[in-house]
């Protein structure tokens, strides 16, 4: 009897990527509201039972983020069940969106990285 191959990633993972890319799919061709416009899902979290997912998301459009996160929250409903199509899991979890703003932070470190290079490059001559 061939002992069975670890995979990479566990059951958990594969359904969280499974759902980031059909709620990416559902938003960009199924969802209508005029608010949610240039979103992108960075990541899904699973609780144990699958009953709850966080799913993280940006936008292009960070000045009208409270309405994009008000589109999404009224859509959830809608999304949950057209992922139910979709998706065939034992549980079809709630959908909790959260803004992502580790791309900002990110951006901001960077920024503030090549600020301190350029001044330790501005070191006076002796």
């Amino acid at each position: 009897m061939a002992a069975k191959k670890p995979s990479s990633f566990s059951r958990s993972d594969r359904v969280c990527e499974q759902i980031r890319r059909d709620l990416a799919a559902l938003i960009q061709t199924e969802l209508k509201d005029p608010r949610v416009g240039m979103v992108s899902l960075t990541a899904v979290e699973l609780t144990p039972d699958y009953a709850h997912a966080k799913i993280f998301f940006t936008t292009l459009d960070a000045a009208h983020l409270a309405e994009v996160e008000t589109g999404l929250k009224r859509a959830s409903g809608f999304l949950r069940r057209e992922l139910g199509k979709r998706i065939k899991i034992h549980t079809l979890p709630e959908l909790h969106f959260i803004y992502d703003a580790s791309i900002e932070r990110a951006a901001g470190l960077t920024d503030l990285i090549h600020q301190a290079v350029a001044i330790s490059e501005q070191t006076p001559e002796d």
